[in-house]
């Protein structure tokens, strides 16, 4: 479970981190994180999928939000007896309302 989460996170953490630092143009003296190359990297997959460059960033975004969703919903479904230990004594510790 260590190594989903690690294989999933890395991935997405290097394009965030990627997406933020070329956006705000945070070279650091690397091509790769100026904004001439974001704008590049978008054009380019734009006219691959067909699409215009500025509608991909929120369909990322989006993919990104359901794969996490969908990790998280492994997870807790992996994790189902721990959680359901859990809200039990939650449940049980609290004062009746």
């Amino acid at each position: 479970m260590k190594w989903f989460l690690i294989l999933w996170a890395g991935p997405v953490s290097l394009l965030i981190s990627w997406y933020g630092l070329s956006y705000y143009d945070m070279s650091f003296g690397f091509f790769m994180l100026t904004r001439q190359t974001h704008d590049l990297v978008f054009q380019i997959y734009g006219n691959i999928l067909g699409v215009p460059p500025e509608t991909l960033p929120p369909l990322v975004a989006r993919a990104i939000a359901f794969d996490s969703t969908v990790v998280m919903g492994i997870v807790a479904f992996r994790k189902r007896k721990d959680i359901s230990a859990w809200w039990r004594r939650r449940q049980l510790s609290e004062p009746a309302a």
